[in-house]
């Protein structure tokens, strides 16, 4: 019975595999008759490869729709040509890999015309339409907005009898109603389209109201479509506000990491340390070696690169405060001084290392794409994340200084030195640990900046002012003034870029905190007690 059941299972695994092989046999013979067959012909070859293999077809169909697709006359290989910038670009249909050129006598295009077209789109819709998948049945109806025509609409009115996913569903009834207020001869057939209409945020439903109203004769339908306009401009612009928001407090994110660091060397010990953006500077490059070395493990590099940038700019920092700050106490011009020296050492050395060019650092899988709330917001997802992760490092932050032994030695340091040293308190080894906790969050920074552009020697100097500004701006010492302020100027930068530009409105928010510092010079959360002296 066993020996049975073992042959039966040979058998209908070889009868799988013949009808697999036959199937790749039929497919490839088509491809070759498409190169071959007369114009007039054609549509049942792409009729037997749409049945035959649906969307595996779909790169092919669209090539040959862009009026792209050409075979070697030698071999009936298909390839797509295309030219860009004047030169001709070779590549394969269905994987889309870089061909070698070809001489043009030895490739024929496949030709098409308006007929061939028209099955064409139909087949494309078809195909798309049909997936398993919800949301790519959805891409492809947002895909199809902007090139409705009646096979099309015919296409997704069959299909919709059978659909069973309502944002499906939807999506359908605004393409028929686009197509109606289009096309439609009758006023109150494009009235109910209008009203179909009402409220969808995507951008070809947009245009197509702002058409009918400069466009539509009708007074009702004029005004109806006018009205939703008027609707649809109003959440366009709420979201566009929410959209903002999100890149101000995304920008705050980068800004509080950069700056939360210098925070507590300033606040602690006094010292402007010039330093600082090189310290964001290590921690990218540190996030580059590590992919340098995982290459075939990027989604889990990240996770390396914290705890290494953080050691990599902490140990720096130590360095630098055992070897140069310690001589420098109670003369802040000297440590500005040297720190800027230290600042400029650190940048050659880079260069001398990885050269003055900038270096890009992929980004994970988990962290790229966006997050669709709607056709007119989205939320990309690496800021998501960093946002999240500044928040999480704050987080961790405030507990180590409220509830370590360490963060006790450094609030006592802070507040004064003199008496913590006579209750036997190293401020020396905390001077240390201080300086190097600050460097290794700027270190972790950097991993965070590096997911957003590129990492080179001058990456740190684009973020010290503004880190200083913060620091400042906040209240010298306190943590949570820096937590304001960087969200603060984050979005205040994000609200007033759009009006003034770039350069303008980081000018207009420098000139806005020195007018606030002569009022209140201590910043917007100054300390209070012994710790103000």
């Amino acid at each position: 019975m066993r020996n049975s059941l073992i042959i039966l299972a040979c058998l209908l695994s070889m009868l799988l595999s013949t009808a697999h092989a036959s199937s790749d046999k039929s497919t490839q013979a088509l491809l070759i008759e498409l190169t071959t067959v007369k114009l007039n012909k054609a549509i049942p070859v792409l009729k037997a490869l749409e049945e035959n293999d649906g969307d595996k077809m779909l790169p092919l169909f669209n090539t040959l729709l862009k009026g792209q697709l050409y075979y070697v006359k030698s071999n009936k290989d298909l390839l797509s040509i295309e030219k860009v910038d004047g030169k001709k670009e070779y590549t394969d249909v269905f994987s889309g890999e870089a061909l070698e050129p070809l001489a043009t006598k030895l490739t024929k295009k496949i030709r098409v015309n308006n007929k061939l077209r028209r099955f064409l789109r139909d087949s494309i819709a078809r195909i798309q339409l049909s997936s398993s998948e919800p949301e790519s049945r959805e891409k492809a109806l947002i895909s199809l907005l902007s090139q409705l025509d009646e096979s099309t609409i015919n296409t997704i009115r069959s299909l919709k009898v059978n659909e069973s996913n309502t944002s499906v569903i939807e999506l359908m009834d605004v393409a028929i109603a686009m197509y109606a207020l289009s096309n439609s001869a009758e006023a109150t057939e494009r009235l109910q389209a209008v009203r179909t209409l009402d409220g969808r945020l995507e951008n070809e439903v947009r245009n197509l109201l702002v058409s009918t109203v400069k466009n539509e004769a009708d007074i009702k339908v004029k005004a109806a479509a006018e009205k939703s306009l008027a609707s649809l401009e109003d959440r366009i612009e709420n979201y566009q506000f929410v959209n903002k928001l999100f890149f101000g407090l995304s920008l705050g994110s980068v800004l509080l990491l950069a700056a939360v660091g210098l925070a507590i060397t300033f606040g602690v010990m006094g010292v402007i340390n010039m330093a600082h953006g090189e310290m964001i500077m290590l921690g990218a490059y540190t996030t580059y070696v590590v992919q340098m070395m995982m290459p075939n493990a990027i989604d889990y590099s990240l996770w390396v690169a914290i705890p290494l940038a953080f050691l990599v700019s902490g140990s720096v920092g130590v360095l630098i405060e055992r070897g140069v700050i310690r001589h420098l106490h109670g003369r802040p011009l000297e440590t500005l001084l040297a720190t800027f020296g230290i600042s400029l050492i650190l940048q050659q050395l880079v260069r001398t290392i990885f050269s003055p060019l900038n270096r890009q650092v992929e980004s994970p899988t988990w962290m790229s794409g966006s997050l669709d709330i709607n056709p007119v917001l989205s939320l990309t997802l690496n800021r998501l994340y960093i946002l999240a992760f500044a928040l999480l490092v704050f987080g961790l932050l405030l507990l180590i200084l409220n509830r370590t032994s360490l963060g006790l030695n450094v609030r006592a340091v802070a507040q004064n030195r003199n008496m913590a040293k006579a209750m036997g308190i190293r401020t020396d080894r905390v001077d240390a640990m201080t300086f190097g906790l600050g460097s290794g969050i700027a270190g972790m920074a950097g991993v965070a900046l590096s997911q957003l552009t590129n990492v080179g020697p001058n990456l740190g100097q684009a973020y010290i002012i503004d880190s200083f500004m913060v620091v400042v701006f906040g209240g010298v010492g306190n943590l949570w003034g820096t937590l304001v302020a960087a969200f603060t100027l984050g979005i205040a930068n994000k609200f007033i870029e759009p009006i003034t530009g770039a350069v303008l409105a980081s000018i207009i928010v420098l000139v806005f905190i020195i007018l606030f510092i002569q009022k209140r010079p201590k910043g917007l959360f100054p300390q209070k007690g012994r710790a103000a002296e």
